[in-house]
């Protein structure tokens, strides 16, 4: 049976919260981000900058990143732009580094 117009929810809401956790969007990406920890001097700007706060970090007194959670990284690059050290590359997706 066919909804009226009354009956259909309006779109563009979200209706359920904290619904990101479950949607890994990790599978979207093309390229990766391959993250050199030796070339890292936690800085955090790939972390402050990332759109889906996919880079974890330490919490400790002074923080430090992890690797990047590829689960949620859709592969924007950004984290590699804004990278002073160059310590993060992006690699096509399926490349083994």
């Amino acid at each position: 049976m066919k909804k009226s117009w009354k009956e259909i929810p309006e779109g563009g809401l979200i209706v359920e919260p904290h619904t990101s956790l479950e949607n890994k969007t990790g599978t979207w990406r093309s390229f990766r981000p391959v993250w050199d920890p030796q070339k890292c001097i936690h800085c955090m700007f790939c972390v402050f900058y990332c759109p889906d706060n996919a880079i974890p970090i330490t919490k400790d007194d002074k923080p430090k990143r992890l690797d990047t959670n590829l689960d949620y990284c859709k592969g924007c690059g950004i984290c590699a732009n804004v990278c002073p050290t160059k310590a993060i590359e992006m690699v096509e997706e399926g490349d083994d580094q």
